[in-house]
């Protein structure tokens, strides 16, 4: 998808990427339609989401043409045990990949990472999911091990790694991506996770 929007090639066309590209794609084409599926066709552009997305959508395009009979049979050969559609998930449900499984745990967290650049207030998601901002921390105390506030910043200073390896975005405008006030805050909190700065990170990765 990147190699096409450079291109001029996506303009008017919805595509997909994955997960982990995707906020650096936004962020470099912002007038591309992106989703988040395992695949997207529009029209004369096939785009999918890397790793085995590839084979899915090509077995998914030869059920169109040919019928799922023929699909299945193909599929067989190459050991899947079914056909995945466009809008199945790219990533694993947050119950598998963070080990939770407690309703409002998996709200608050799919809360923090659909609000990234406007970080909620811990009162907030308390309200959202229906408890106290003490019954939050709680919460994730119990099954995380850490408070609200820190594994929020954990996600934040992800996204932003994400952005520093990914997008040539100056580092003020990634604190600004990923929720924080100022390049100065934002350093100090990248440091103190990864142990290095921003600027040490990018220049590493260069």
């Amino acid at each position: 998808a990147h190699i096409l929007a450079r291109a001029g090639l996506l303009t008017d066309h919805r595509c997909t990427i994955h997960w982990e590209n995707l906020p650096g794609f936004i962020e470099a084409f912002p007038d591309i339609d992106v989703a988040g599926n395992l695949f997207e066709f529009d029209r004369n552009r096939f785009t999918c989401s890397g790793g085995t997305s590839a084979l899915d959508m090509m077995l998914y395009r030869i059920s169109l043409q040919h019928g799922e009979r023929l699909a299945t049979k193909v599929s067989e050969q190459c050991m899947l045990d079914r056909i995945r559609g466009p809008r199945d998930r790219q990533r694993m449900p947050i119950r598998v990949r963070v080990g939770v499984h407690h309703p409002k745990l998996i709200t608050a967290i799919e809360l923090m990472e659909a609000n990234i650049e406007e970080p909620l207030s811990q009162e907030m998601l308390a309200r959202y999911i229906g408890l106290s901002r003490r019954q939050l921390e709680r919460l994730f105390r119990k099954h995380l091990g850490r408070t609200p506030a820190q594994y929020y910043l954990e996600l934040r200073l992800e996204r932003a790694r994400h952005l520093l390896y990914q997008t040539d975005m100056p580092i003020m405008n990634i604190a600004c991506a990923c929720g924080f006030v100022s390049a100065s805050h934002f350093s100090t909190c990248y440091r103190q996770m990864y142990g290095r700065t921003p600027r040490a990170e990018r220049s590493q990765a260069a």
